[in-house]
C-alpha cells in the first residue's frame, strides 16, 4: 500500500454542509439502452453540468480521467472543481496509462502507481494520461492524504456498460483521498473512496482506509463507490470497531497545564468526537439505491460516518443526471 502526504469561503448560506459522492464513469453519457458515443467537441460540458447541479460543498468523484483521448484529453478533476466552485481539490491517480478501445488499459511502466495532482499546473502534455479519483472542497482544507490500494489477484465476470452478458474483468489498482476539513462546528475528515469489485478484497481495503485515518479529526466520513451493497460496509467497519481493544476505554481529558486556551478547546473537541465515535459507531447516512442510473435498485455508493450524532443528517437524495451508470448520492449534514 503506497501512501503520500500531501473556497469559496464558508460553504454557501445553508445551515448544513452538503456532501456528494458520484462515480462519473469518465463523464460518459448513458441511457437505458447503453452508453452514448462521446462528443470530442463538447467533452467537458456533460460532466461539468452534472457536478454543478449537485451544488455540493464536498464532492467525492470516482472513475475520473486525466488527459485520456476517450474524454477529450481533459483534466476532468479540474473541470469538475471549477463547475463545483471548489477552490481546493486533489486528484489521485490509481493508474497511469491509456484506455484503448478493445484492449482495455495499456499501462505506462515508467510512471509510479500513485501521483496526487492539484490546482497548480495541469496543462495537457505536462503529465501522462491517468485514471483515478478526486476530492473537491469549498471548505478550507487543513491536510491531505492519499493512498493507493493494490488490485485483487483475480478478476470476476461482470456486466459492462455497452456489452451484452457477462465479461471477465481483471481488477485494477484503486486510490483513496483523505482531507481534514474545517466545518462550522470544528474539523472533520472526509475520504473519497473507490473500492475493488472483488468480494472480500474490497472489505480488506475498507479496513485499510479505517487505519489510514485513525489519527485524523472526527467525525470521519467515507464517500464513494464501495462495490458493496446495503449494510455490508458499515457491518465490516463496526465488526472491526468491536474487535478494537481501545473501544471500551473512553478517552480521558488529561491536559497539560501549559496548553493555551485555544489548544485546550481543540483537544477537548477532538476527545469528545472520539468518545462520540465509540458511542455511535459507523452508520450509513443514506440508504438510497444508486445503480443502475436509469432505474436504481442497488446501492453501491455510500456516505458512511463515524462520530456523528443521530440527528446530524438534514436531507438526502440520489438525483438523476445525464452521465454515468451510477446516480450521485447527496447528503446534507450539520457538521
Amino acid at each position: 500500500m503506497e501512501r503520500a502526504q500531501v473556497r469559496r469561503g464558508p460553504a454557501g448560506s445553508r445551515k448544513s454542509v452538503r456532501l456528494a459522492t458520484f462515480n462519473v464513469l469518465h463523464g460518459r453519457q448513458v441511457r437505458e439502452g447503453g452508453p452514448v458515443p462521446p462528443s470530442a467537441a463538447d467533452a467537458e460540458r456533460p460532466l461539468a453540468e452534472a457536478v454543478a447541479s449537485l451544488d455540493a460543498d464536498v464532492v467525492s468523484l470516482q472513475e475520473v480521467d486525466r488527459f485520456q483521448e476517450r474524454s477529450g484529453l481533459t483534466d476532468q478533476a479540474r473541470v469538475a472543481a471549477e463547475a463545483a466552485r471548489a477552490e481546493d481539490w486533489r486528484y489521485a491517480s490509481a493508474l497511469h496509462g491509456r484506455s484503448v478501445l478493445g484492449q482495455g488499459w495499456v499501462l505506462d511502466p515508467s510512471e509510479p502507481g500513485l501521483r496526487v495532482y492539484g490546482p497548480v499546473g495541469g496543462a495537457p502534455g505536462a503529465a501522462p494520461p491517468s485514471h483515478g479519483i478526486a476530492l473537491l472542497s469549498r471548505l478550507p482544507v487543513r491536510e491531505w492524504r492519499a493512498v493507493r490500494l493494490a488490485p485483487a489477484p483475480l478478476g470476476m465476470p461482470l456486466r459492462v456498460v455497452g456489452r451484452p452478458g457477462l465479461t471477465v474483468v481483471r481488477d485494477r489498482p484503486r486510490a483513496a483521498l483523505a482531507a481534514v476539513l474545517q466545518g462550522r462546528r470544528g474539523p472533520f475528515t472526509a475520504v473519497a473512496v473507490h473500492l475493488s469489485f472483488v468480494p472480500g478484497w474490497n472489505a480488506r481495503q475498507l479496513l485499510a482506509l479505517r487505519a489510514l485515518i485513525a489519527d485524523l479529526p472526527r467525525p470521519h466520513l467515507l464517500l464513494g463507490d464501495f462495490n458493496l451493497i446495503g449494510a455490508i460496509p458499515r457491518a465490516v467497519l463496526n465488526a472491526a470497531e468491536l474487535l478494537d481493544p481501545s473501544r471500551d476505554r473512553p478517552t480521558r481529558h488529561h491536559q497539560a497545564p501549559s496548553l493555551s486556551p485555544r489548544r485546550r478547546r481543540r483537544q477537548n473537541h477532538e476527545l469528545r468526537q472520539q468518545n462520540t465515535a465509540r458511542r455511535y459507531g459507523w452508520r450509513d447516512l443514506a440508504s438510497v439505491p444508486t445503480y443502475p442510473s436509469h432505474r436504481p435498485v442497488l446501492q453501491f455508493d455510500h456516505v458512511l460516518a463515524s462520530g456523528l450524532p443521530q440527528d446530524a443528517v438534514y436531507a438526502k437524495h440520489a438525483p438523476p443526471t445525464p452521465i454515468s451508470d451510477h446516480r450521485p448520492l447527496v447528503v446534507d449534514l450539520r457538521v
